[in-house]
């Protein structure tokens, strides 16, 4: 039992690690755009979307469930298979972050936990469940992204196209609030969820926590405060390298135009993240303002970025798989367990 609740505090340290490096490189999804267009100074938006993650935090655990039973059963795993995959996210989030790159965290974590349950149980410990969820996420999210934000650009140009366009950068400066809150609130509905799930996870794992009778994963509150509150400080303490990529890299941005992004990303994330769909915020967002920049001319958007991202994003699943194999095995050799 010693043993168990050493690797359940070592779970907790690391998913307050991930779960600020998470707020950190994500923070550029929900105030890059209104940075951009200057609605907010950078110090203003940070605030703004810490306290709006945190509170969306509190707001559903189906993600949790995805991620803490869906995945694998934790009843057939050990504490230390999610061990693994929570050490290895944060160090591949913060070396993308330093890099500039907008990856997706949750591939990050959802990668070293498949790995992990590879390595515990085989293929076959792996559920087809969470494993359609994470695909549909990974195909559809940056699409979807990318059709609303052109489609919603479309519309804001037809109704706004007798608008003199200082009274309508004033009129979505204000829109441009309700929408950089209302991704702030997406994201951490979704994005606080994963760190979430993994502890509560690994406490049913480490026989601390009994499964629901409903079969679903208990979210005890010390876990959902946790994961809440560091998720805030990360997204408080900004990734500003991430933030100039999407801000003004991919492509730049009126108020208008951050306004369709943000609009378009909050409603992909939203929709999926009640649903149980562990989504990525960022190809969310990313692939809406790439959908905006498309919709005001093709040559808005710096494709050549853009390929850099979808890059990061290709590799991040087959380095955290592997990383959560390999951490994994190491760990078992060394006798945690």
């Amino acid at each position: 039992m010693e043993g168990s609740l050493l690797v359940i505090i070592l779970i907790v340290i690391f998913a307050v690690a991930f779960s600020v490096t998470n707020g950190w490189n994500d923070a550029a999804n929900a105030i890059a755009t209104v940075v951009a267009t200057r609605v907010l100074t950078p110090l203003q938006a940070v605030i703004f979307g810490g306290l709006l993650n945190t509170i969306g935090a509190f707001a559903s655990s189906e993600v949790a469930n995805t991620i803490g039973k869906g995945i694998a059963d934790p009843r057939i795993v050990t504490g230390t298979t999610f061990l693994a995959a929570v050490v290895i996210a944060p160090i591949w989030v913060t070396y993308c972050t330093k890099k500039g790159l907008p990856i997706s965290c949750s591939h990050s974590l959802m990668g070293g936990l498949i790995g992990a349950v590879i390595a515990t149980a085989g293929i076959s410990g792996l559920q087809s469940e969470g494993i359609k969820k994470i695909v549909f996420g990974i195909l559809f999210s940056p699409i979807i992204g990318f059709l609303l934000g052109y489609v919603i650009m479309v519309i804001v140009a037809w109704l706004f196209r007798n608008v003199k366009p200082r009274t309508a950068s004033l009129i979505f400066g204000k829109l441009q609030l309700v929408s950089a809150g209302a991704m702030a609130f997406a994201h951490g509905t979704g994005d606080a969820q994963k760190a979430m799930g993994i502890i509560s996870g690994a406490l049913v794992a480490g026989g601390f926590l009994a499964m629901g009778d409903n079969g679903k994963l208990p979210i005890p509150a010390w876990v959902r405060i946790v994961c809440a509150v560091t998720m805030g400080i990360g997204t408080a303490v900004g990734g500003w390298a991430v933030v100039r990529t999407l801000g003004t890299r991919l492509a730049h941005l009126r108020p208008h135009q951050g306004f369709s992004a943000e609009t378009a990303g909050a409603t992909t994330i939203l929709v999926n993240t009640l649903t149980g769909v562990p989504i990525s915020t960022t190809h969310s967002i990313t692939g809406a303002v790439m959908g905006v920049g498309a919709a005001h001319g093709v040559k808005s958007v710096k494709w050549t970025v853009g390929k850099k991202i979808v890059f990061a994003w290709v590799v991040t699943f087959p380095v955290c798989i592997a990383g959560g194999a390999v951490l994994f095995l190491i760990m078992r050799y060394l006798g945690v367990h």
